[in-house]
């Protein structure tokens, strides 16, 4: 049974004592696939050194995150599109980007125009993209409808809205990353995990952080994505196994990986 971590920031700081262990309790747990979202340009080398290292287990996404959209956004998009288009190849998808309005509304027009501006660069070098939309959903679906382009694929990373917002977001084929929000007892995301077909469905943990229950409070980390998938599977009233089984296709698909880890 196997699985894989569709969001996980393997190459934050919290993981500089002990990297190679938490990869490695991963994989020993069926976890065997991790994808490294990006934060910025601050942040490349770091993540890109994670990804060779482990290169048969992490891969990794480029794009600015919209908490480090600041007066300087067009250099980091510029950084994105030139890296791009000079190894289109290295990357499994545009991410993490989106719009946060929750930790600061500074630089929101500016969040805006870099959600654009990468949506545009998704389209162009056909990659799917990791959405984040803290406060903000309603902005970034019309976003995404302007551009009224089918091609435009991805996951609503970290999804914690309503069963309709789920029902937008899917209705335009994008997936929904459930992570160990799942866990918490009064969420409210089990409803929309109940009506959302599995087939939209894919695993992530977003650690260091957000992590399920029973380890709140802690560092999260990608061994814990059977405990997310276990909750999956008792309110879908289904075996583990098969979430394990169309999570992990899904992602396959989504984000163009093996279907074997490590081929």
């Amino acid at each position: 049974m196997n699985f894989i971590d569709t969001h996980t920031h393997l190459y934050a700081e919290e993981f500089d004592p002990d990297r190679d262990a938490v990869i490695q309790r991963a994989v020993d747990k069926g976890v065997d696939r991790l994808l490294l979202p990006a934060i910025d340009k601050s942040y490349y080398e770091r993540m890109m050194s994670v990804a060779e290292f482990h290169k048969t287990v992490c891969f990794p996404m480029i794009g600015l995150h919209p908490t480090s959209v600041k007066a300087n956004f067009r250099e980091e998009l510029n950084f994105i599109k030139e890296t791009l288009e000079k190894s289109r190849e290295k990357f499994h998808g545009i991410g993490e980007i989106g719009i946060d309005l929750y930790w600061d509304k500074t630089f929101v027009n500016e969040q805006a125009l870099a959600f654009s501006d990468q949506l545009d660069l998704a389209i162009k070098f056909q990659l799917p993209i990791a959405i984040h939309t803290r406060n903000s959903f309603d902005i970034a679906i019309k976003l995404i409808r302007q551009k009224n382009n089918p091609e435009l694929k991805g996951v609503f990373h970290c999804f914690s809205g309503s069963v309709e917002q789920a029902q937008q977001a899917t209705s335009l084929g994008f997936m929904l990353g459930i992570g160990g929000i799942i866990t918490y007892k009064n969420s409210g995301l089990q409803k929309v995990v109940e009506a959302t077909s599995l087939d939209l469905i894919v695993l992530e943990t977003d650690a260091p952080y957000l992590p399920p229950v029973p380890y709140r409070g802690q560092r999260n980390e990608s061994a814990y994505i059977p405990l997310i998938a276990g909750r999956i599977a008792e309110l879908k009233q289904i075996p583990l196994e098969e979430v394990a089984e169309i999570t992990t296709q899904n992602a396959v698909t989504l984000f163009k990986l093996m279907l074997d880890a490590g081929s």
